[in-house]
Order: structure tokens, then sequence, then C-alpha cells
């Protein structure tokens, strides 16, 4: 007897309708200051089993499409990192993510134990299980920080987004190794010694930023050289990288998250074949993925749930916003006086707590943890909390401590790029009456040797440019010159 095939359409519609409804909630939300990310959230929950009854209850596939989400995030984010930013910050966004990631990790799980010899945590506490469950939610998620600087268009003084934007990035990687050393500890065994323990690091960061370099040189040469001839290939070519950078770096025991972060950062800063058609490709594809994964995370949290540790996880929260990342903060910018009170209290506010603690809070149950559900509701709660308290008041908060200033938007008024490898730049400039001090026609103005003026606008009207065109004050030239750089 044959069986029926498998309804793909079904599954198809629930998914796309789930998607436009994500999509169009984040757009609602976006004009009173909810952060779309949690809307996402909340768009999952609404159509999951304890709203209108979708089932999902699948960690292993949770976690897979987690980790295929966080891969691209975080590819992503280091491709938009100038090396020219972050560089002078690089001392405090390094410790921020690894050392505030064990300060933020040991206090937290303090508090947490604390609770739970006083009588007030819903499920026992040892303190290595207190300790595991502040590891999953010691980063800030870089998926709800990259979303909200973008989204918000936040232009920070004193460098603050470049540390943000670092930190957040380079977090992960360390939460997700404090993660997995604490469940092998809880779990026992031979994996759980600490010599173990110590080796799994010491691969974990060597074998991830080595392969992340490696790959990310390797990759920037194999594009620019690859000769395709269709510009479309050019993304998948470089996505087939970053899933190959991650999967042979987890395979030789590295961490994949800090490879692809790395590599994303060296060919981002390099220069590369058709990077406009790549950075638009990532931009759209890490925006599906994180609105998908999002989704996925609201359907697979069962809302009943969520009550009993309501109060336990409220406390938790608020220590987790107004002492732990405070905390974890200010201890690590000690070495770094230069950034003022002001911008270490704003680094404290942007604490953002997202998708990749959910993800990192499946390890548990797919280990079978003893108390994994409750400690996986329990990171859901403070991660709601977060994103509503957190990400809802950042530019509030960031001009309560005067440190936003005014956007510098770039805007293109001809639409037109020169593709990076060239080497060449364009920029447009305004006709002024200086400009037109030695005659009005195009061949009598002041430009320098390397520069060509390849367009005119005046208006809503494009003109080709020749030596006898009389200009008028207010005419846009549009001028491409090489840009030297030095080898």
């Amino acid at each position: 007897m044959e069986h029926a095939p498998l309804a793909y359409e079904p599954i198809l519609l629930v998914g796309s309708i789930l998607m436009l409804a994500g999509i169009m909630a984040g757009k609602v939300g976006t004009r009173f200051g909810v952060p779309a990310l949690l809307l996402f959230l909340i768009t999952g929950m609404i159509f999951g089993s304890s709203g209108l009854g979708i089932q999902y209850n699948d960690a292993g596939h949770t976690q897979f499409v987690g980790m295929i989400a966080l891969t691209v995030i975080l590819f992503f984010g280091g491709l938009e990192t100038k090396f020219i930013e972050i560089r002078p910050i690089l001392g405090p966004g390094i410790t921020l993510s690894t050392l505030g990631v064990l300060l933020t990790t040991v206090s937290f799980g303090g508090f947490l134990y604390g609770m739970d010899q006083l009588g007030f945590a819903p499920v026992h506490f040892t303190f290595p299980i207190a300790l595991l469950l502040a590891a999953t939610m010691s980063s800030t998620d870089s998926a709800s920080v990259f979303a909200l600087l973008r989204s918000k268009n936040m232009h920070l003084k004193e460098g603050l987004r470049p540390i943000l934007e670092l930190e957040s990035g380079s977090n992960d990687p360390m939460a997700y190794m404090l993660t997995i050393a604490l469940i092998q500890y809880v779990t026992g065994g031979s994996e759980g010694s600490i010599g173990s323990i110590l080796l799994t690091f010491l691969l974990q960061f060597s074998v991830g930023g080595l392969l992340g370099y490696a790959m990310g040189w390797l990759t920037v040469k194999f594009l620019n050289k690859a000769n395709i001839g269709n510009e479309a290939l050019y993304p998948i070519l470089l996505l087939c990288a970053v899933f190959l950078t991650f999967s042979a770096t987890t395979l030789l025991q590295g961490n994949g998250y800090l490879a692809v972060y790395i590599m994303g950062v060296f060919v981002g800063n390099k220069k590369v074949i058709h990077k406009k058609s790549i950075v638009t490709f990532f931009d759209g594809l890490t925006w599906l993925l994180q609105i998908a994964l999002f989704i996925i995370l609201g359907l697979f949290v069962d809302a009943h749930n969520l009550l009993p540790i309501a109060g336990f996880a409220l406390l938790a929260g608020l220590f987790m916003i107004f002492v732990a990342r405070p905390l974890a903060v200010h201890l690590c910018l000690v070495f770094f006086p230069s950034i003022s009170i002001r911008g270490r209290w704003f680094l404290s506010w942007v604490g953002l707590r997202g998708a990749v603690p959910i993800i990192f809070a499946t390890y548990p149950l797919m280990s079978q943890v003893e108390g994994a559900e409750t400690l996986f509701n329990i990171v859901f709660f403070i991660t709601l909390l977060s994103l509503l308290i957190q990400g809802s008041t950042m530019p509030a908060v960031a001009r309560l401590l005067k440190l936003d200033e005014e956007a510098k938007n770039e805007v293109s008024l001809f639409g037109v790029e020169i593709p990076q490898h060239t080497g060449a730049q364009m920029v447009e400039r305004e006709v002024t009456n200086e400009m037109l001090s030695d005659g009005r026609l195009l061949m009598e103005i002041d430009l320098r040797e390397e520069e060509l003026v390849i367009l005119v606008r005046r208006g809503d009207n494009y003109m080709v440019p020749k030596g006898k065109l009389a200009l008028e004050v207010g005419d846009i030239l549009l001028i491409v010159f090489e840009q030297h750089t030095k080898k």
C-alpha cells in the first residue's frame, strides 16, 4: 500500500502567513518604538500552541535553524564592520566580549544561586547549573543589536556604535564556549574535567581564529579570480564559503561562530568584485533568517509555561539589566579611561538579549540537563523583558545621556555606483558661485587632474557633460576619480 505523499502546500501557506504577519507587526510596532524582533517573537507565540494552536516542539530543528541563522548574521555583521572604525576601539570591544561575558556569567550565576539558597528559585540550582543558565544569557545578541542600530539609524558619539557592533559580533563565541564547557561539567564524564574544558577553550579560540583568517584570505582571492560572468552567482559562492568555513572549523574542534565573524571582517575590508551585490544579498538574507528564527523561537515556547516562572524570571531579568551588565561593563572599562561615564552607562544599557541566548538555551535541552525546560523558559522570559525595556528605550537613553548625534545621510541623487574592486571612487559636488568665477563652461571650472565629470544633474534633468556645457549654480556634478592606495 502506497503512502500518500506529504502535502507541502499547507506548510508553505502557514509559513508565508507567519512571515507576512511578523513583517506587518514589525512595521506597525516600529512606529511606536517597539523593536521589530520582539514583535516577531510575539507573532510566533500568538500562532503557537498557546495561541492559534500550531504545534511545534522540536528542539533539534530549532537549534539547527538557529545555527544557520547565527552563522549568516555573524558573518554579515563582520562584513559591515569597517576595520578603520574598530581599530581605535579594539581594546574595549574585545575586553567586553571576553572578560565582560565571564564577569556577567559569574555575577548573574551567583545571583541565581543565591535565589535558590533563599528558596525563591522555581527549580533547584546547583552552582554549576546557575552558572550554565547565566552563561546562556551572558552575551549581547548580535541580531538584536545590529537590527536596532540599523533600523533606528543611530549615530552615537565617542565611537560607541563600533564598540557595540564589535562586542555583540564577537562575544557570542565566548558565551557559546562557556555554555558548552558548563554542559560538559554538569553532565560529567571525562569531558567534564577541568583539563578537558581548558583544552576545549584553547582549541575553540585558536582553530576558530586561524581558520577564520585563512578562509577569509582564500575567499577574497577566489572571488576576485573566479571570473564567472554572472554577477548573481558571486553572493552564492560567498555563502557557500561561509558555511564551509563554519562546518570545517567546527569539525576541527574550533569555534565556527568566531571563524565566520573574523572571515566577514576580513572580506568586508578587502576589495572584492561585485561587493555591492554581495552586501545587498546578505542584507536581505540576514533579515529573512532573523525573522524566520524569531518566529520559530516564538512557536517553540509554550506561553503557559512562562507563567509559573514569571516572578522569578522578572526579578532575574531586572538584576541582569540593572546590576550584572552594568557591573561587567564598568569593571571592564576601568582599563579604558578615554570612554566617558556617560558612554559607559550607555554601553551598560545596550546589553540586549535576543535570539542567541534562546538558541544557546536549547543546548541543555538537547543534552538532557536536569531542569533544562525551566531554564529555557527563564531565558525566553528574560529575552522578552530585555527587548521590551532596553530595545524600546535605546534611542531615548542615547538622547538622555546626550550621546546621539545627527545622522549624516549620504543619499545619492544619481543612483550610480562603481564596483569597489576598480579602485575608483565617486563624489557628488554642487556647483557654487566660487566654482564659476573663472567661467560658466564645464571646461573652465577648476577640477583636480585626476577628476572626471561623468554626469550633470539640474533639477530633475540629467545632462551628458561636454566641455562647452554652461553650468548654473545649484547643478550637481557626478565626479569620478581614481583612489590611490598604499601597497
